[in-house]
């Protein structure tokens, strides 16, 4: 199984990526909607083909990025059935005992109401592991005291649908606010003060229905969205840029391909930032490029002009990433990387000039 765990700081959020390693399907759990682009430039670099983007719950403290997944790669978004006529956008209505498929691998889905009643537990097939969202947290429970939340019910699902399974088997939940990642179902059983070691449902409820917790400070934006399957207002995919085709790569940089610059060198700066020697050797420049080596950059800054985009390039795009980095410190707001570099360039046959760096 190719499995990645990804976080959110803002939410203290983990979304999962899962594929199928024969197949290269995946399924996404619980995407946060500020972080599409990183999520889907990974999908991209493994190679992976999106069958659904699923959610645990109808999150209230973030609002979900599986609109903007549906958007880019045409999969399924999946959640409870359980939230009746109110949800919107969803494909994939979801109850206790279904299957998620991705290539020769799935998901069964277990039904753990109690923190919401539409909480779902996914299951992984080999059952070794369980990804609990809000239900079981690791040495915690998700709160009950809104959204049709129950404690009694939660001391349910919890030790009957995942105290049920391997002790092994990895519990792997929605946040957590401490940077612990994962525990497993002998640890919670053992250790969670809430519900486990001898616990009995009377321990769990008076312990829950006095936590006495403010409520998620991003409820009145996040459960309305959610409800819509994380879709904005206006149906429009907010874009990284209004001058080009730019993505985000996982590494966090913003890139541009070959192609698109050659067609607008008018109405870029081509930034070259190797050093003057490289310029002229077998890969040449781009015509009109502006040469200004990496190791000069940061102190040179004053020199560039903001009023077109700048296109930062070199002889692979490793270099040119970093230079990226260092206009936007500085105050670049429209600046991207040619993928690829002038290797990239080369390939593709479009114009070089040489002379007169």
């Amino acid at each position: 199984m190719i499995f990645r765990q990804l976080f959110d700081a803002a939410s203290s959020t983990y979304t999962y990526l899962l594929a199928c390693p024969a197949t290269r399907q995946a399924v996404i759990i619980d995407t946060v909607f500020e972080q599409h682009l990183r999520d889907l430039a990974l999908i991209e670099e493994l190679g992976l083909q999106l069958v659904a983007a699923l959610d645990t719950h109808c999150h209230a403290d973030h609002v979900t990025g599986a609109w903007l997944m549906q958007q880019a790669t045409g999969c399924q978004i999946g959640i409870s059935k359980r939230y009746g006529e109110a949800l919107q956008g969803a494909t994939l209505l979801l109850d206790h005992g279904d299957r998620v498929a991705f290539g020769q691998r799935h998901l069964e889905v277990r039904a753990t109401p109690g923190h919401t009643d539409g909480c779902l537990t996914f299951v992984s097939d080999d059952q070794r592991m369980a990804f609990t969202g809000d239900c079981l947290l690791i040495r915690g429970a998700g709160r009950c005291d809104f959204q049709q939340g129950n404690a009694r019910t939660l001391y349910h699902s919890i030790t009957e649908q995942i105290f049920s399974l391997p002790d092994d088997c990895m519990v792997l939940p929605g946040h957590d606010y401490n940077g612990r990642t994962m525990s497993s179902v002998s640890e919670e059983r053992a250790h969670n003060p809430r519900i486990g070691g001898q616990a009995e449902e009377r321990d769990f409820v008076g312990f829950m229905e006095n936590l006495h917790l403010p409520h998620p400070k991003q409820l009145a934006v996040a459960l309305p969205a959610n409800l819509r399957s994380g879709r904005t207002q206006d149906g429009q995919v907010p874009k990284l840029a209004d001058w080009g085709p730019v993505r985000q790569t996982y590494a966090g940089l913003i890139e541009i391909e070959p192609e698109w610059v050659s067609e607008h060198l008018g109405e870029v700066l081509i930034l070259d930032v190797r050093q003057p020697e490289e310029v002229d050797e077998r890969l040449g420049r781009i015509p009109g490029a502006r040469i200004l080596p990496l190791s000069e950059l940061k102190g040179r800054l004053a020199e560039i002009p903001q009023d077109k985009p700048v296109i930062t390039v070199c002889h692979a795009g490793m270099r040119s990433g970093q230079a990226t980095v260092i206009l936007r410190q500085g105050g670049f707001q429209r600046v991207a990387n040619m993928r690829g570099g002038m290797l990239m360039w080369q390939q593709q046959g479009l114009a070089v000039e040489r002379g007169g760096a």
